[in-house]
This record gives structure tokens, sequence and C-alpha cells, in this order.
């Protein structure tokens, strides 16, 4: 599965920006994309207004690759002050190193815009690409991504304010809040007080400065996304039957308790937020997605592959794409070969020259590009799907992408 940037609101706010505000070259960031996770990118510094990194081309010498972002004056940043101040909630995020996402709202309805916009960001590099940017200032973009995950102020300290500038500031606009309502600056709040402890920290007390962070984030494991804390840590297991069903019954008690499993695992994946019920799926997919979940498909209510018609190769078939695409891809494999626009297939048949396939063994018909044992097939809803052959049959071996360039190893 291709990795994802951003695994905080913050950091997938960033990555958001880029796509949808900050009007940056779609197919440049898409090549960005897949530079960032070929680990061809060493972010050197993120100062006030300015990203510097190194990246790994495909020629010798690595390019040097700068990204400016758009500061804010001190009266900008005396609004985005009183914004985070006003509100308990915002200041106390930071102390947990969180980000609250009201801050971002409240700041634009301040007429201060955190997140990057168009204009904001002015790339550099010298590589031989005019594009602006290229896919290697796209790729240190995405990087930001990470470094924001692991600590929310690098945001500000894009936008001109260090962390302990920052907190200072934040610490005495709350002392100046409450002479005013008359608490005679109480010692005893805890905003002001943890303001002040951070304050003293400095920087350690994050453990890390935003460059440090960005050049070690993406060697890390990714933490998982958080979890409600009222679902359980698993399905739970359900009961005995206690008596065997009736002879009518079309199931059996092991078929039952099969049912039983499998309804607590899909009512479980929804409560996390990563499943549905799977309930509106006719009789022949759920025989597919139970097979592709490894649950015997021979018991419960009768089921057998012969009764849907299919034969068990083609239920393999099938099965391996709703593994990788559920539904979505289920509806691939019937759908008939389609012409896309010829600049998208040319696009894309570069991006896999540039994987290190050579043009002399790429053939393009159609929605497909076919490779030495790989095809990559254009969906009409525009994802991109990896297909494998397997005992002389194109088997789907990846989860869709939004760029043929995540489907491809990275070059030798």
């Amino acid at each position: 599965m291709a990795q994802q940037f951003g695994h905080t609101w913050w950091g997938r706010a960033w990555v958001d920006a880029l796509h949808d505000r900050a009007r940056v070259d779609p197919n440049r960031l898409a090549r960005g994309r897949t530079y960032a996770r070929q680990d061809r990118v060493a972010i050197q510094s993120i100062d006030a207004g300015r990203i510097t990194a190194s990246v790994r081309g495909s020629r010798r010498l690595n390019y040097r690759t700068s990204i400016g972002v758009r500061t804010f004056d001190d009266e900008q940043w005396a609004r985005v002050v009183e914004v985070i101040a006003s509100r308990a909630g915002h200041t106390a995020a930071l102390l947990d190193g969180e980000l609250d996402p009201g801050v971002v709202d409240d700041a634009r309805e301040a007429g201060v815009e955190l997140l990057p916009s168009r204009n904001d960001l002015k790339p550099h590099c010298s590589c031989p690409d005019d594009a602006l940017p290229c896919k290697h200032a796209a790729a240190v973009c995405y990087l930001v991504a990470e470094a924001l995950d692991d600590d929310p102020f690098t945001l500000f300290a894009l936008r001109g304010r260090t962390r302990e500038a920052l907190l200072a500031e934040l610490r005495e606009h709350r002392r100046t809040m409450g002479r005013a309502a008359g608490a005679d600056d109480d010692p005893h709040d805890p905003v002001v007080d943890g303001l002040a402890a951070l304050v003293a920290a400095g920087p350690q007390g994050r453990g890390e400065d935003p460059g440090e962070v960005a050049r070690t984030a993406w060697a890390r494991a990714r933490r998982p996304l958080p979890v409600h804390p009222e679902v359980p840590a698993a399905p739970g297991t359900p009961a005995s039957w206690p008596d065997d069903p009736p002879d009518d019954a079309p199931f059996d008690t092991p078929g039952l308790l099969i049912l039983a499993t499998d309804a607590a695992q899909r009512a479980w994946r929804q409560l996390r937020g990563d499943g549905d019920s799977a309930l509106a799926l006719t009789r022949d997919a759920d025989l597919v997605r139970r097979s592709a979940e490894g649950i015997d498909i021979s018991r419960p209510l009768g089921s057998s592959i012969g009764s849907v018609g299919r034969g068990s190769a083609d239920l393999t078939h099938r099965a391996l794409a709703w593994r990788f695409g559920g539904e979505a891809g289920l509806a691939l494999l019937e759908e008939a070969p389609w012409r896309p626009p010829l600049a998208v297939m040319a696009a894309a048949r570069a991006a896999v020259e540039e994987a290190g396939v050579s043009p002399s063994v790429i053939t393009v018909n159609n929605n497909r590009i076919t490779g030495p044992g790989f095809q990559l097939r254009l969906s009409r809803a525009g994802a991109w799907w990896r297909f494998e052959k397997h005992k002389g049959r194109w088997e789907i071996s990846a989860v869709p992408a939004e760029s043929p360039d995540d489907l491809l190893a990275p070059p030798t």
C-alpha cells in the first residue's frame, strides 16, 4: 500500500492545501509523492520563510532545493496570538503538542491564513526542469507534512515565529487578559503555568527542532491513527450456541458461529471508522468478500462456489480484487477497455520509463500500459490499478492510486 502523507489532521490539512488551495500542478505533485516515498529527500532545515533540502534525482549529483514560504508581519501575528490565547482550548492543545482544528478556522476569520494558499510557496531547484514546482520541490513539500505531524509548531515556524517566541507571546497575552478581567495575574492559572514551563524548557521541551524532525520522521515507523477510547482493542467473541439449530435451519452450529464472528468483526471495524456493514452487498459479492477475508464459505447459509455459478479459480481471482479494492476492485474486473485522453496515457508511459523500464518493452493499449510482468490500468473512475501476471492471468496486486508513479518500483 502506498504511504500516505499526513497522519494528524494538521499534517493532512497541509497536504490538502497543496492539492486544493495552493494550485500546484497536480502532475508534479504526483511525481513528488513518488520521490518522497523513495527516500530521495533529505531536508536540511526548516526556518522562518524557507525550507532547504537535498534531493536525489536521476543524475549523479543531488539537486539543491528550497521552498520559500510567505511569513506574517507583526500585525498578522498579533491576530494569530489573540485567536489562540482567547480560547483556553486552543492554548491547552498546544501544551499537549496538538493543534486544535479551530485555530486555522478562527485565524482565517481574523484574516490570517495559516495553511499555504496560492502564491504562498516559492519553490527553487537546481535541476533543469523549469516547472514550478518541479518534482523535487514537490517531494520536499510532502516531507514537510511529516515534520508537521511530529510538531505542529513547525507550521508557526514556517510563518515566522519560533516555538519559544510564540509561547512567550501567548503567555503574556493570557496574563494581560487575566489582569483585564480582574484576576490580578492569578499564579494558579494552569494555562499560564503550562506556557511558562514550555518557555523555560526551550527547544528541548519537544526533543527535536523542526529540521531534525523532518530529517528523521520518514525513517521512523509511522504511528497508528488514534482509536476512539470507547472502541475495544479487538472484536468480541460470540457466545456459544446453547443448542443445535432445528434440522430445517439453513445453517448448522459451526456455520452460525462463523456468521456471528464475521458480524462482530464488521461491527468492530465500523466503530473504528475503517469499514462498513457490508449488508448492502449482493450474495455473489459477499461470497467474494468472505473468501477474501479467509472465512469458510462452505458452511454459512449453505454457501458454495457452485451456488453462484463460479469456479474456484474465478473466485480466487475475484477475492484478490476484493482484498486490494473491495467493490471497486470487483467492478474493475468487469470494466471493458476504454480510451482515455492521449496526454494522460503519455504521461503515465513516461512515468513507467522513468521507473527504469525500457521503452522497448512497454506497450500502451487503450487504458492499459503493459510492461514485463505487470500492467497498469486506468479505471473510468480515475484511479490507477496495478496488475501482475500469475499463471497466465492478470491479477490485481496493489491498492488503487491516483497516480501511476505510486504503483511503480523505484529505479535501480
